[in-house]
């Protein structure tokens, strides 16, 4: 078993609700550093969060459908940044991973961690709903346009979240040149486990403290 501390180093304290509001969001910065984890992740529009800490602030850009005219998703990033994110969760156009428009995908993945500056761009493929070959070349796509990360799904997708199967896919893609992070879905302590066994680095999680609390 994977210790509690281990797991708290590599989450993503994550609230993206539609409905999230400030109040909600300082509940989950304290309730992040009760729990000793590493990152906030919130949407765009909640930053500059309040007295983070020493939480790393983590932001979306194009979220959820990544269907966002690149200049869009761009600018969104550098505001993001300006706004004191110090990592960026974007999501591609997973259209044109399904229409296997890899070059289109790529400058849209470099434009963002060109806006980023020294954030970290952390890239989610949405895998439940590509194939194996789509998931690796957006890995491989990923990292040729300067990313840190790729992660599994937003967590929006009626195709579903992480998996197993795409968390270990991914890792071999990227070897340990990338991170990779699982999200979407993870909601025990035994899924929590299964993913890093798979091979994630980062979890995305929502329900971080019932998964810490059974470890």
């Amino acid at each position: 078993m994977t210790s509690r501390t281990d797991v708290a180093n590599i989450i993503d304290h994550t609230l993206l609700r539609p409905e999230a509001t400030p109040a909600d969001v300082d509940a989950l910065v304290a309730e992040a550093k009760e729990l000793g984890v590493l990152a906030i992740c919130v949407s765009p529009s909640m930053l500059p969060v309040t007295d983070p800490g020493e939480l790393v602030v983590a932001t979306v850009v194009g979220f959820p459908s990544g269907q966002v005219k690149p200049e869009i998703k761009a600018a969104e990033a550098a505001q993001a940044v300006a706004d004191g994110a110090a990592e960026v969760d974007m999501v591609i156009n997973i259209g044109q991973a399904v229409a296997g428009d890899f070059d289109g995908l790529e400058a849209d993945i470099r434009g963002v961690v060109q806006a980023s500056g020294d954030a970290l761009v952390k890239v989610i493929i949405e895998s439940a709903a590509l194939g194996d070959e789509q998931i690796v070349e957006a890995c491989r796509r990923s990292e040729s346009a300067g990313a840190g990360f790729v992660k599994t799904s937003t967590g929006f997708h009626p195709a579903g979240g992480a998996s197993a199967h795409a968390v270990s896919l991914m890792r071999e893609t990227v070897g340990d040149r990338l991170g990779v992070k699982a999200s979407g879905g993870i909601r025990t302590a035994e899924a929590a486990e299964e993913m890093i066994a798979a091979g994630a680095s980062r979890l995305g999680l929502s329900g971080s403290r019932t998964i810490l609390n059974s470890l």
